[in-house]
């Protein structure tokens, strides 16, 4: 298995992973602590905000991990790069589809996570490109 050690040529993607790692299991927290509130604002109900919110806090401390270790597993970078852009096209399907009767916040919020998720999905693998060279 190919590592990379801690250099400052990993600095750049270093920050971004844990930037997605904080951003990511605040978010699932968020979800997990306050369900009943943020799912009327958003138009989401509680039921899929619940377990949504642990799935991302796990998600958040394994990208956290991922960041922080001696090494850069390139492996575990391109995992997560490729979990964010699913979520961000599946959240699109979801601000789009219907499937839930999302608020115009909700709308809003939800695109507004899938681009902010695309965008560190790229950064990653900007990233991981310049320490792989």
């Amino acid at each position: 298995m190919s590592t990379i050690t801690n250099t400052r040529k990993d600095a750049f993607l270093r920050v971004v992973l844990k930037i997605d790692g904080v951003g990511t299991g605040a978010n699932g927290a968020a979800y997990l602590l306050a369900a009943g509130l943020i799912g009327p604002l958003l138009g989401l109900p509680a039921g899929v905000l619940t377990p949504v919110g642990a799935f991302l806090l796990a998600v958040g401390i394994a990208v956290w991990f991922v960041g922080t270790r001696a090494t850069i597993n390139p492996k575990a970078v391109w995992s997560v790069a490729l979990v964010n852009l699913v979520w961000s096209v599946d959240s699109l399907a979801v601000a789009f589809s219907g499937w839930f009767p999302l608020t115009d916040w909700g709308v809003f919020y939800v695109v507004f996570q899938a681009v902010v998720v695309g965008a560190l999905a790229v950064l990653q693998i900007i990233g991981l490109r310049k320490i792989t060279r």
